[in-house]
């Protein structure tokens, strides 16, 4: 029973944290109601069939998968070329569709060469803490907009919204730090039912939709055929390099916190090769591309649920729950700023893993310059309107619309850089002795 309410758990929360992409991209694109449920369906199927690989064949950790911000990102420049580079939205999703199993491939490529492994060997304990902080950095201004109720069709504070926000993550504070440990293991489902339960009481619960159907199989290719063009490759070629030290920085983080008793070698490579096979799924079914996601730290550190069966069984549910449309409405009906609570209360955690990586650090004054500068320009472009960026193509827009990704990439080669440099001194220091 433990461990079906633990899968419960974990389906919630990643159906809570996942939702939010779909939806908007949809609007992005002007779908219809059945198809903005269709691309619900599809992501919500995919991250849960990547979550379940992942967690019996891949990277074996307790790690969710979530929609990739780069791949968001790309979703929303591309709806910008609708009437420039593609006549209209489904032929602008068809080469989304068609990026993503290119990707896929790439991922498969990548592992199969056993590149994986040298790529993770650049995730130092610098590098790690530095990815952390401008992720938490990156993040924290949507959970602010979403506990105070700011949307983009309601840009004043909701007043009440927030009060019952920060009621939300005070409970969830208190149960994640009670004596009793059944209290401490389901506080997030435990917060997100009595959250629930206030928003009701106060008059803030949203409608849930009907459903027009009680079961439905995901369509393929629902936007029609993928297309393959130059753009379209060269993008899916250079996202999953950047997907790929996201992923890498999301198991490294778990690594930490699970404490595996064996060196498991071959992890990465078989997480990379998982990462292939399910952005081809992604692909064919017309879904967001997805990413293990960091929060999941958090998340175990929280509830301190490490029992990869939980989460193998949170993972199926998701799957299940998303051929059940009536279902489907009622976990999507959830208040986004309770989400957004109980997902702040799991970063905090985080500030906190991310603190521990200093500990490992050797060499102090390389990782205060590293630090510096990789948070300085990370943090910085995050301040960049993206209008600004506008007149570039849709990977460098990517790229510098993500301060994280930017400055995570500056810390690898700024740190490389000095150790080469180090490494280099000592031995001219050795010739000359």
């Amino acid at each position: 029973m433990k461990v079906i309410l633990s899968g419960l758990q974990w389906m919630i929360f990643m159906i809570a944290g996942a939702i939010a992409a779909p939806i908007a991209i949809a609007d992005l694109y002007n779908l219809t109601p059945i198809e903005t449920s269709g691309l619900i369906q599809s992501t919500m199927i995919t991250l849960g069939t990547a979550g379940f690989l992942q967690g019996l064949i891949g990277h074996k950790f307790p790690i969710h998968e979530g929609p990739a911000g780069l791949w968001w990102s790309i979703f929303t420049i591309y709806a910008s070329l609708v009437g420039v580079l593609y006549s209209s939205s489904s032929e602008a999703l068809q080469a989304l569709s068609g990026g993503m199993i290119i990707s896929g491939v790439l991922f498969i490529l990548i592992s199969v060469f056993k590149l994986m492994d040298k790529i993770a060997r650049l995730f130092t304990p610098t590098v790690t803490f530095i990815y952390l902080l401008l992720l938490i950095f990156q993040l924290s201004g949507s959970f602010m907009k979403g506990m105070m109720g700011i949307t983009s069709s309601h840009t004043l504070l909701d007043v009440k919204v927030f009060l019952l926000s920060v009621i939300v993550i005070c409970m969830t504070f208190w149960l994640g730090n009670s004596r009793f440990v059944l209290l401490r293991q389901f506080s997030i489902i435990i917060s997100i039912l009595l959250g629930c339960l206030l928003f009701i009481v106060c008059g803030n619960m949203p409608v849930i939709a009907q459903a027009d159907t009680l079961f439905k199989l995901p369509e393929l290719f629902p936007f029609g055929t993928p297309r393959f063009d130059g753009g379209t490759i060269t993008t899916a070629f250079l996202l999953t390099l950047l997907l790929i030290t996201n992923a890498l920085a999301s198991i490294r983080l778990m690594e930490t916190v699970m404490k595996p008793k064996q060196v498991d070698n071959r992890r990465y490579l078989r997480a990379g090769f998982t990462s292939g096979i399910t952005h081809f799924i992604g692909g064919c079914l017309g879904a967001v591309g997805s990413v293990p996601i960091s929060g999941s730290a958090g998340y175990v550190e929280q509830t301190g649920m490490r029992e990869r069966s939980s989460f193998l069984i949170g993972c199926s549910l998701v799957v299940s729950i998303s051929l059940f449309p009536p279902m489907m409405n009622v976990i999507s009906g959830i208040p986004a700023p309770i989400g957004y609570a109980v997902t702040f209360v799991i970063f905090v955690k985080m500030v906190g893993l991310s603190l521990k990586e200093l500990k490992k650090v050797i060499h102090e004054e390389r990782t205060f310059i590293v630090s510096g500068v990789s948070l300085l320009v990370g943090v910085g472009l995050m301040f960049i309107p993206s209008s600004s960026t506008i007149q570039l193509s849709p990977i460098v827009i990517a790229i510098l619309n993500n301060g994280l990704i930017c400055g995570s990439l500056l810390a690898i080669i700024l740190e490389q850089g000095l150790m080469w440099k180090d490494g280099f001194q000592n031995k001219n220091s050795k010739k000359i002795d």
